[in-house]
């Protein structure tokens, strides 16, 4: 089948535009906001040229793997509109959980948090894993339209048939999984699960219950974890994310450092700092 949107998306008003091949779906978006575009549009495509992933860095989306963006427009509440990238890890999480079979697999003891208790779990601030590995990444970016409007683009990029293994961090797929899922599919299910969880979000006022939702399958927490801050390594305990979503780590002389970004490593890594 092709690319479609749940039908609890379409009532919604949400609307797709689909490609076998884009150079970027976030850069995409952006260019349908500033040609006018009202919002809730869906761009997807199952190859990705030019996508990219947090501070510049290159995401590979080869055929068969997803790269999804959804673009909104706002009253450009930067601050809030920041937290969709939350609620786009817990609609993925959903996804793969309704598109995966139970049983297929599960988080491997070395996976952060907690073995066996979440499939797939959120790795802040914007990554799915999958037994300890990178399954997925997200990233919002923002322009401003004018003096009061601005349009986010929420990019998701999920390895479906294939990952890289060029990364210095474990890296996976839904076919190295063993789960024969394909992008459409995944897509189907993203797009209803995102319904839902933006529904609880409500434009941030549901804030605090997607912060619940999205603890109970944070990896790494109560853990040992390391994070690069501006080319610095801070270390500590993994306590929480706060009200506003930041890392929320305890030093060793029980301080709590909250992080407003940073590259978070766990285990073994964490405990060479990072390097």
């Amino acid at each position: 089948m092709g690319f479609m949107l749940a039908p609890t998306c379409v009532s919604e008003g949400f609307r797709l535009e689909a490609h076998d091949k884009v150079g970027s779906t976030n850069a995409l978006a952006l260019e349908r906001a500033r040609e006018g575009d009202p919002g809730r549009l869906w761009i997807v495509s199952k190859q990705q040229e030019s996508g990219r992933g947090r501070r510049g860095r290159a995401w590979a989306t080869p055929p068969g793997n997803l790269a999804a963006t959804l673009l909104l427009i706002t009253g450009g509440d930067l601050r809030t509109a920041a937290t969709l990238g939350f609620v786009a890890g817990l609609a993925l999480a959903d996804a793969l959980n309704a598109v995966v079979p139970n049983g297929r697999f599960s988080i491997a003891p070395d996976g952060g948090s907690g073995a066996g208790r979440n499939r797939f779990e959120l790795k802040w601030p914007n990554d799915v894993l999958a037994e300890g590995a990178k399954l997925a990444g997200i990233l919002l970016e923002s322009a401003t339209l004018g003096s009061d409007r601005c349009a986010i683009a929420v990019g998701i990029g999920v390895n479906v048939v294939a990952h890289p293994d060029d990364v210095p961090y474990p890296a996976t797929s839904l076919k190295a999984l063993g789960t024969a899922c394909d992008a459409e599919t995944l897509f189907l299910a993203l797009s209803d699960a995102w319904n839902e969880n933006a529904r609880v979000w409500n434009e941030g006022r549901g804030l605090a219950e997607i912060r619940r939702r999205w603890l109970s399958r944070a990896a790494g927490l109560g853990s040992q974890v390391a994070v690069r801050v501006d080319g610095n390594v801070v270390r500590g305990v993994f306590e929480t994310i706060d009200e506003d979503c930041r890392f929320v780590i305890r030093d060793d002389r029980g301080d709590m450092l909250k992080i407003a970004a940073g590259d978070v490593h766990f285990g073994a890594v964490a405990s060479a700092g990072a390097a």
